[in-house]
């Protein structure tokens, strides 16, 4: 790690509740922490110095690191669009597609397509229309956005660096295109921590189908310190947090027999961590299970969304008790799933976690159940569009009203864009040469554009200047109050960086 950054100090342990008398705190997380009882008090003492830090009394998590300056966001929740959807249907509307729908498409130049899709010129699905006293131009899938289109900062000129999927999702998630990084939310939580020493201060909510490209390798640590990686969660299931309680095979544990097998436990890490003082991999690891049984009482608590008005649920687009939902895709199925993830999104960042993460598209299935609509953009954008920006625009709508909107940047991203031409009549091929990504809240100006793209969306309009992931990126941890410059790793030799060598903030964003 660079000796001059200022997340090389190490930071002060966090305060402590102190309860009563030992065998009191054992009785009360024997009757509220449930399964993991035995390691929560191993964290209690340690906390309180009544164990030695490496038998498994190690600092909590949740401390906090101050900032290098000051900063005007404290959180971040981040959409992903998994598959790469299109800005040309969405957000970006180009006249010229319109008028020469049909026509030959002619680049002026050679074009390397991933799939040959290089048909007529092909106008948007849906009709657009002015939103807000912006003026702002969205798609009428998307219409729900209209209600906070003065609140949302639009990018139509970022460029990414390839076609494929994998390596884009890569680029976009942690800066890189090879696997072995760590994720945007990784690197927020090393330099910021997390101000609840019950939560993760990195979470992650997948598709509810299954993962995007590279699955969890897009929010892992990589070479950081192994608890900064993303905690998954999956609102809505009978089960959101996988391991956390004991399944029914473990019924034969007793507290006393969990708790002398942890003391077991930290007399073996003792002794092994002792001969391996330079591997921070167990102490990831004690301080993962120490996390998990403080986990056991705040995050069923987080996830509960039963105690939340009607209204807010119907903002949400959630149904209080859902439907069977048919095999086909559709709208409502979308609106339900994403809005839930929304909701959550807002409880845990009320309570104290730094970075959520919030994916839309999975890597498998047909009909498509991603945004990689090479076939039929109306029939595989249109559900999650609808879905997503449902959930989003009640999301935007509830951070304000609450006064959260003004420290919690919103940011809209997916790996590329699509094809002004078309492939098949109804579908687009990958574009990596032009994209959107839209932010909000947490310091950013609403209703402004930085950077256009030309007039068919397929490049950006000044190819001299386009916009790419590290200057995203460097702009939100600026806003988080982080020089992107000095929050560095040293690994194989090299400070490492989330935004590599590269980044530049984008100043119409957030102003001189």
């Amino acid at each position: 790690m660079n000796p001059n950054s200022p997340f090389h100090r190490s930071s002060a342990a966090s305060n402590s509740v102190r309860f009563g008398a030992p065998q009191s705190r054992r009785e009360f997380l024997w009757r509220s922490g449930g399964g993991l009882g035995g390691i929560a008090l191993a964290s209690l003492l340690g906390t309180e110095g009544l164990l030695n830090a490496a038998a498994g009394g190690s600092k909590p998590l949740g401390h906090s690191k101050p900032a290098q300056f000051r900063p005007k966001a404290k959180r971040v929740i981040q959409m992903f669009m998994g598959g790469a959807a299109s800005h040309l249907d969405l957000f970006d509307y180009k006249p010229e597609l319109v008028k020469r729908d049909g026509q030959k498409s002619d680049f002026g130049e050679h074009v390397e397509a991933f799939q040959d899709g290089l048909g007529p010129w092909m106008k948007p699905v849906w009709e657009f229309r002015r939103y807000g006293q912006s003026g702002r131009m969205l798609s009428e899938v998307v219409s729900e956005l209209g209600k906070v289109a003065d609140e949302l900062a639009f990018v139509h000129n970022l460029v990414g660096k390839t076609g494929v999927h994998s390596q884009a999702t890569y680029l976009q998630s942690t800066g890189f295109q090879l696997p072995g990084f760590p994720g945007m939310g990784s690197w927020v939580s090393y330099g910021l921590g997390s101000v609840n020493d019950n939560l993760p201060a990195f979470v992650v909510l997948p598709d509810h189908r299954g993962f995007a490209s590279n699955g969890p390798k897009n929010w892992d640590s990589a070479f950081l310190p192994g608890q900064h990686a993303g905690t998954i969660l999956y609102p809505g299931r009978p089960n959101p947090i996988t391991d956390l309680f004991p399944g029914p095979a473990g019924d034969f544990v007793t507290p006393e027999s969990e708790v002398a097998a942890h003391e077991v436990l930290a007399r073996l890490n003792q002794s092994h961590a002792q001969t391996r003082a330079a591997d921070s991999r167990l102490e990831a690891r004690i301080q993962s299970y120490e996390l998990a049984a403080r986990m056991q009482l705040a995050a069923p608590e987080a996830m509960d969304i039963t105690r939340e008005p009607d209204y807010l649920l119907d903002l949400y687009g959630i149904q209080r008790n859902p439907p069977t939902w048919p095999k086909e895709i559709n709208a409502e199925e979308e609106m339900d799933y994403f809005g839930r993830k929304c909701l959550v999104a807002r409880r845990l960042i009320e309570r104290g976690v730094r970075f959520v993460q919030i994916w839309s598209g999975n890597d498998n299935g047909f009909p498509r159940r991603n945004w990689d609509s090479h076939e039929d953009i109306r029939r595989d954008h249109g559900p999650l569009a609808m879905g997503f920006a449902r959930g989003a625009s009640a999301l935007i709508q509830d951070l304000k009203q609450r006064g959260l909107l003004e420290d919690t940047i919103i940011l809209w991203t997916t790996e590329f864009g699509r094809m002004p031409s078309s492939q098949g009549g109804k579908g687009r091929d990958h574009n990596p040469y032009c994209f959107t990504n839209w932010l909000c809240g947490g310091g950013i100006r609403g209703g402004v554009t930085a950077g256009e793209s030309d007039p068919w969306g397929y490049k950006p309009l000044n190819r001299s200047q386009p916009t790419n992931v590290h200057d995203i990126h460097a702009t939100v941890l600026h806003l988080l109050g982080i020089d992107h410059t000095r929050l560095t790793f040293r690994s194989n030799g090299l400070d490492r960086r989330l935004t590599d060598v590269e980044g530049e903030l984008i100043r119409p964003l957030i102003g001189a």
